[in-house]
């Protein structure tokens, strides 16, 4: 059986924190900054998103391309969460919790982004 992008463990970890990221947005005072809570929302959403498509990309230059765009994500995600942490100080816990989830998520990416690379590699010495 082929592999799928639901398999993979970044996807899995990127949907968990997704999940996460819609349960603080919805909750307490954050849940009314309406640009705010969109603008983490959608970040959490491009790091899984771009995770499945460069999955189901079949060049590797293209999944290169995507992996590195749901990277960067994760870095837009932890820079918002310390936007979230010094306005509404109240939620400083829970986003420390989540920048360590989207530090984690872009260490698997990275891993996915080297394992393509040596792919690439490979290939070219064939």
């Amino acid at each position: 059986m082929s592999m799928k992008f639901e398999d993979l463990e970044a996807w899995r970890e990127a949907r968990m924190l997704s999940k996460d990221i819609y349960a603080l947005t919805r909750t307490g005072s954050l849940s009314k900054d309406l640009r705010l809570c969109s603008q983490v929302q959608a970040a959490a959403v491009s790091v899984m998103s771009n995770v499945a498509e460069g999955f189901e990309r079949t060049g590797n230059q293209e999944k290169l391309h995507f992996y590195n765009i749901a990277r960067a994500s994760c870095g837009e995600l932890r820079s918002q969460l310390y936007i979230i942490e010094d306005v509404y100080t109240e939620l400083s816990a829970k986003t420390s919790e989540l920048r360590e989830g989207a530090e984690s998520v872009g260490r698997l990416i990275s891993g996915l982004i080297a394992s393509t690379r040596r792919r690439v590699a490979g290939a070219a010495k064939e």
